[in-house]
């Protein structure tokens, strides 16, 4: 949801480091662009977290969730038949998955106490995800019935923030090498090949694809601050994509299909605003402009707009804008906190971290 706002975070990337044999990208697996498609949410009106669907409207609020604990992190299969979630009980955080429509619902992990950040592959067939249950945070994958594990990463350091490539051949996730710094990897789906595309002193986290798999965007602050970077896949061809004194690249953000645009987060004005910036990181400019308020989490909508957070209404709540920042609209106007899910019309093509 808001993961890193406030937080003090050090890096630096290596560009052309070897890629260990890796094969370019592929041909990603494109949806048809859907307008009838969902938006998930976590909201806690009715006493507790639990998971929310609406129209892109705002209509038709839906329950879906009826549980003890919290739900979150909900990811929808690109076809949006299918919804992947996590249930923190408290005690453990297990994977859970339900039809779109809330029915179905079947625990998919069992083991260790903490099982989180579930991403459908591109064609729906396999669900990669982490867990601690064989004693630090490894990346695994499954099938969608929970079946099959597999352990991919086999190491001393904690794992997470897993994403798989449009194409659905790599995956790119986080591991905290030496327990000091955050690396970003990528290695073949079936954990083979896993390359350090970073090389840091500090850290780098929340690596995101662009549509066709040829970038990979992440968060850095090499320069004394947090910025937005991108690198091609083979981590070739770095660029500092924000590159303002003030902290950039809180919460969750999205390239534009056309890989041209790409809004974020940033509090260059003393408040976190959504920005949107080119592709080359020119010509950035304030969407938002609500100086007495805190945006957040600006991702791309199938039907080109961008969903966001705001407490511009006193509490967090979900909007709509265009590119452009015109035709502002509330969608969730609820006076509890309404959260934004990890929502995955095309999780992988518009790939985001969490």
């Amino acid at each position: 949801m808001i993961r890193g706002i406030g937080a003090a975070v050090f890096v630096f990337l290596a560009v052309g480091c070897s890629t260990g044999g890796l094969a370019p990208p592929g041909s990603p697996i494109v949806p048809r662009e859907r307008m009838d498609y969902k938006i998930y949410f976590s909201s806690n009106r009715d006493g507790t977290p639990e998971l929310y669907r609406i129209d892109p409207d705002g209509s038709h609020p839906i329950r879906l969730t009826h549980n003890q604990g919290s739900e979150y992190f909900a990811v929808v299969t690109l076809d949006g038949s299918k919804v992947v979630y996590v249930l923190d009980s408290g005690k453990d955080r297990q994977i859970y998955t339900m039809e779109a429509d809330g029915s179905n619902q079947r625990q998919i992990t069992h083991e260790g106490r903490t099982n989180e950040f579930p991403r459908w592959s591109p064609d729906g067939s396999r669900i990669a995800f982490i867990s601690d249950r064989d004693g630090n945070r490894e990346v695994y994958t499954m099938n969608a019935d929970g079946s099959d594990p597999k352990r991919l990463t086999f190491t001393e350091w904690e794992e997470s923030d897993v994403k798989w490539s449009p194409d659905g051949r790599k995956l790119a996730y986080v591991s905290t090498v030496d327990g000091s710094r955050e690396e970003i990897f990528i290695m073949d789906a079936k954990g083979r090949g896993s390359v350090d595309m970073t090389h840091s002193p500090g850290m780098n986290w929340n690596p995101f694809w662009s549509p066709s798999g040829r970038k990979i965007g992440f968060v850095s602050t090499r320069d004394g601050n947090r910025e937005i970077y991108a690198m091609n896949w083979d981590g070739t061809g770095l660029i500092n994509l924000t590159h303002n004194p003030a902290d950039d690249g809180s919460g969750q953000f999205t390239w534009s299909q056309d890989e041209k645009r790409l809004p974020f987060v940033t509090i260059r004005d003393g408040n976190r605003e959504i920005y949107i910036t080119d592709a080359d990181g020119l010509n950035a400019r304030n969407l938002s402009n609500t100086p007495k308020a805190e945006e957040d989490d600006p991702v791309w909508l199938p039907d080109g707009r961008i969903l966001f957070m705001t407490n511009r209404d006193g509490n967090w709540e979900l909007y709509a804008m265009n590119p452009d920042g015109s035709n502002t609209v509330n969608l969730t106007r609820n006076p509890a906190d309404d959260m934004r899910s990890i929502m995955a019309f095309k999780e992988g093509l518009t790939s985001r971290g969490d």
